[in-house]
């Protein structure tokens, strides 16, 4: 489950990444009316199985079944919040009724390790991933510019990489070589040892600042969870 919208007294239009149809609207309807039989299961960050009737503007959910609630999560406000920014993320970049199994399986896959481990690592993490699935891998082994490999000093969301100290002056974020380091595991494929050993505070937030500047260049608009993060 992506985000819910209450429509009326007692229903509500949900969205659902499915696995094999991509993004779904459906109204789910009387969710909202005491002891609604399927109400507590279409809630954002559920897993799920689902059943729709095909409508006319609308699907109509006439069947669920939980398969991970992922419980933790809105247990810790942290966890909820990072998971709610990924959340909101797809939903931006998932296209209607297009199937994209990679990033179903992405973004369950980091909804449940964000559960086991409330780290804002996965969040990050997930941006830059997220980032790499849109074709928008960004380079970080030499300059964008220049291909010069040494010296990386500063980060360029708009050019797509790192910049060394001569193309810096003209644009770009700095960035510590910590941040780099990691960004690099990250995208390496190794982020479970980055979760093992997180990077200290301050490259961990220079990490998030950098990955959400990326992310909204990309979208061309700022996310609306991220003021939480």
């Amino acid at each position: 489950m992506l985000r819910t919208i209450k429509l009326g007294e007692t229903d509500r239009i949900v969205t659902i990444l499915a696995h094999g149809h991509g993004k779904v609207r459906a109204v789910a309807k009387g969710v909202r009316k005491p002891g609604s039989r399927f109400g507590a299961r279409l809630e954002p960050t559920v897993h799920l199985l689902f059943q729709c009737y095909r409508g006319r503007e609308l699907d109509v959910v006439t069947q669920v079944e939980t398969i991970d609630a992922n419980r933790a999560l809105r247990e810790h406000y942290g966890g909820l919040t990072h998971a709610i920014s990924m959340l909101e993320a797809v939903d931006q970049v998932a296209p209607e009724r297009e199937p994209i199994p990679a990033l179903y399986r992405m973004l369950v896959g980091a909804l449940r390790t964000l559960a086991a481990t409330p780290s804002p690592i996965v969040s990050t993490g997930f941006f830059w991933k997220l980032l790499s699935l849109e074709g928008l891998h960004p380079v970080v082994d030499a300059c964008v510019h220049c291909d010069a490999a040494d010296d990386l000093v500063a980060f360029d969301a708009h050019e797509g990489g790192a910049l060394c100290a001569s193309c810096a002056r003209y644009g770009g974020r700095s960035i510590r070589p910590e941040t780099l380091e990691a960004l690099r595991r990250i995208l390496g494929g190794d982020l479970r040892s980055v979760l093992a050993v997180p990077p200290d505070a301050a490259t961990l937030g220079e990490l998030e600042r950098l990955a959400l500047g990326a992310l909204e260049s990309h979208l061309e608009r700022r996310l609306r969870s991220a003021a939480l993060l």
